[in-house]
C-alpha cells in the first residue's frame, strides 16, 4: 500500500498536482452550475443539442491538430539538446499547421458541425477555434512540463468556465440562435490568453528559433499513436454524444450533454494529471527505474479513483436535483448520468496506467484503445435497437450509450493494468478495500439526503455525502505517505516512512 519505493520528490510534485486538481475541480463545478442553469433555462435542450453536437466535431478536430503533443511534449523536451523554448515553439507549429488543415475542411463542410440544422450566420467561422483549443493544450503542456499545474487549473477551470457563463447570459439578449456558440468562442479565447501570457513567462520568446520542417515532420509522424491514443480516448467520452445525434432529435442530444457535464467534472481530474504525471514518468523511464514508474501510477491511480468515486456520489445520488438545475425537462437525463459517473470511476486505472504505456508500449496501448472504442460503439448501437424493438420509451434508449461506455472502460481498465504490469514487472493496480467501506458510508449518508427539500438535497446533501465519504478514505485508506505528502506547505519538504512502515500507518 505504501509507494515508499518511489522518489519523494516524484511523488511530492504529483501530490502538489493533486492539491491544485482539487481546487481546480471546486472551482470548475462553481462555474459550470451557472452556466448549465442559463444554457438550459434560457436556450433550451435544442438549441442546446445543436451547440452540443458543433463543438463535439471541433473538438475532435482539436485533438487530432495537436498530434498528440499533450503528452508527447514531455517526453521530447526530456530527451532534446536543443533550447527547450524552440522546441516548444515548434510545437506550436505544428499544432498550427494541423489547426489550418483541420479548420479548412470543416470551414468547406459545415454540414459535419450541423448534421440535424441549418447552417446560420458565422457558423462557418467556428472552425477556427481549432487553433485556440490546439494552442492553449500545447502551451499547458509545456507548463507542466516546469511542474506548472496551477496556470492549467486558471485557464481551464477559471477563466475558460466563467467566461463562457458570463457570456451565454450576455448574448442570449443578442441572439438565442448563436448565443451559446458565440460565448464558446469568447471562452477559448480566453483561454488561450490565459495559457500564453505563462508560457512567454516560463520559457521566454524564442530568439534565434529558426523552425525545421523536416524535423517538424518527424516529431509529427512520431507522435502518431500518441495522438491516436488522445483521439480515441477523448472520442471514448464523447463517441455517445454522436450516437445520440444519429438516433435522437436535437433536444434530446441537449439532455444527453447535460449530463455528460456534470460527469465531465470529476474527469478533469485524472486528465488535468495526465501533464504533471507525464513528465514524471519520462524522467523514470529515462534513469531506468520501472520500480518508480509502478509506484507513480499505483499513487495517482488510487488519489485520482479516491476523489472521483467521492464526487460521483455527492452529484449522482441526489441526481434528479442536479440534472433538474438546467430546467425540469432535463431530468429525465438522470439515468445517463449516473452511468456517465460510474464509467468515470471504472475509467481512472486505465487513463493512468495508458499514461505510462504510451512512453513504453504505445502500439499495444492503442491496439486496446481501438478494440475499446470498437465494443463501445457496437453496445452502443445494440442497446438502442434492443430497446427501440422492446418498445421502451425513447428516454430510456437515449440510456443506452451511456450503459456501455463503463462496460467498454471496465475492459479497457483491465488489459492496460495488466499489459503495465507485466511491462514494468510490478503491480499497478490502485485498488484499496478501504473504498468500498467509504462508497458505503456516503450512500447510506446519500439515501437519507434523497428524503429531505430538493433545494437542502444541494445545499446540504452534497456537502455531507462527500464528508462522511472523505473521513473513511482519510482514516482508512490513505497511508501515512498520502497524508504527509497532502498536508505539506510551501516549500516544505516530504517526510517519507521508512520502508515497510507505509502498511502500518493508517
Amino acid at each position: 500500500m505504501g509507494e515508499t519505493d518511489a522518489p519523494a520528490s516524484d511523488i511530492a510534485d504529483l501530490a502538489k498536482g493533486g492539491r491544485t486538481n482539487m481546487l481546480g475541480f471546486l472551482l470548475r463545478l462553481a462555474a459550470r452550475i451557472p452556466f448549465l442553469f442559463i444554457a438550459g433555462r434560457m436556450y433550451g435542450p435544442a438549441a442546446l443539442g445543436r451547440f452540443a453536437y458543433a463543438i463535439l466535431v471541433i473538438e475532435f478536430a482539436a485533438q487530432l491538430a495537436t498530434l498528440g503533443l499533450k503528452r508527447g511534449l514531455a517526453q521530447q523536451l526530456s530527451s532534446t539538446e536543443r533550447p527547450h523554448v524552440c522546441v516548444v515553439w515548434d510545437g506550436l507549429l505544428v499544432a498550427g499547421a494541423a489547426s489550418a488543415i483541420a479548420a479548412a475542411i470543416l470551414a468547406a463542410v459545415p454540414e459535419l458541425m450541423f448534421p440535424n440544422s441549418g447552417v446560420n450566420g458565422l457558423d462557418r467561422l467556428l472552425p477556427l477555434t481549432i487553433f485556440a483549443l490546439a494552442w492553449s493544450d500545447v502551451s499547458l503542456a509545456a507548463l507542466a512540463y516546469r511542474h506548472n499545474v496551477a496556470a492549467t487549473v486558471r485557464a481551464r477551470a477559471v477563466i475558460e468556465p466563467w467566461t463562457i457563463s458570463i457570456a451565454a447570459g450576455a448574448l442570449y439578449f443578442y441572439s438565442t440562435r448563436d448565443g451559446l456558440i458565440l460565448s464558446y468562442v469568447l471562452s477559448l479565447i480566453a483561454a488561450l490568453v490565459a495559457s500564453i501570457i505563462p508560457l512567454v513567462r516560463s520559457y521566454g520568446w524564442p530568439r534565434g528559433w529558426s523552425p525545421r520542417p523536416i524535423a517538424l515532420f518527424g516529431l509529427a509522424r512520431r507522435n502518431a499513436p500518441l495522438a491516436a491514443a488522445d483521439a480515441i480516448e477523448w472520442a471514448t467520452r464523447n463517441v455517445d454524444r454522436a450516437i445520440i445525434g444519429l438516433f435522437f432529435p436535437p433536444a434530446t442530444v441537449g439532455i444527453y450533454w447535460v449530463a455528460q457535464q456534470i460527469a465531465t467534472l470529476p474527469q478533469k481530474l485524472k486528465t488535468s494529471f495526465d501533464p504533471i504525471l507525464g513528465p514524471v514518468i519520462t524522467q523514470s523511464l529515462a534513469e531506468g527505474d520501472k520500480a518508480a514508474v509502478a509506484a507513480q501510477v499505483r499513487q495517482v491511480g488510487f488519489w485520482i479513483i479516491a476523489a472521483q468515486a467521492g464526487i460521483a456520489l455527492a452529484l449522482t445520488i441526489p441526481g434528479e436535483a442536479v440534472m433538474g438545475l438546467a430546467g425540469p425537462q432535463f431530468v429525465s437525463g438522470t439515468g445517463a448520468l449516473a452511468f456517465l459517473m460510474i464509467a468515470e470511476v471504472v475509467a481512472a486505472t486505465a487513463v493512468v496506467s495508458e499514461s505510462a504505456l504510451v512512453y513504453v508500449a504505445r502500439h499495444r496501448n492503442l491496439m486496446i484503445s481501438l478494440a475499446t472504442i470498437a465494443i463501445q460503439i457496437a453496445l452502443s448501437f445494440a442497446l438502442i435497437i434492443g430497446m427501440r424493438e422492446a418498445g421502451l420509451p425513447p428516454n430510456v434508449q437515449a440510456v443506452g450509450p451511456a450503459i456501455a461506455l463503463p462496460l467498454a472502460l471496465g475492459f479497457a481498465a483491465v488489459m492496460k493494468a495488466r499489459l503495465l504490469s507485466k511491462l514494468l514487472d510490478a503491480p499497478v493496480s490502485p485498488w484499496r478495500w478501504a473504498l468500498v467501506w467509504a462508497v458505503a458510508a456516503g450512500t447510506v449518508v446519500g439515501y437519507l439526503a434523497t428524503h429531505i427539500p430538493e433545494w437542502s438535497e444541494l445545499l446540504i446533501g452534497m456537502p455531507a455525502i462527500l464528508l462522511s465519504y472523505g473521513a473513511v478514505i482519510w482514516m482508512k485508506g490513505f497511508t501515512r505517505e498520502d497524508r504527509v505528502l497532502f498536508r505539506l506547505k510551501n516549500g516544505e519538504k516530504p517526510t517519507l516512512p521508512a520502508p515497510g512502515e507505509a502498511r502500518q500507518a493508517r
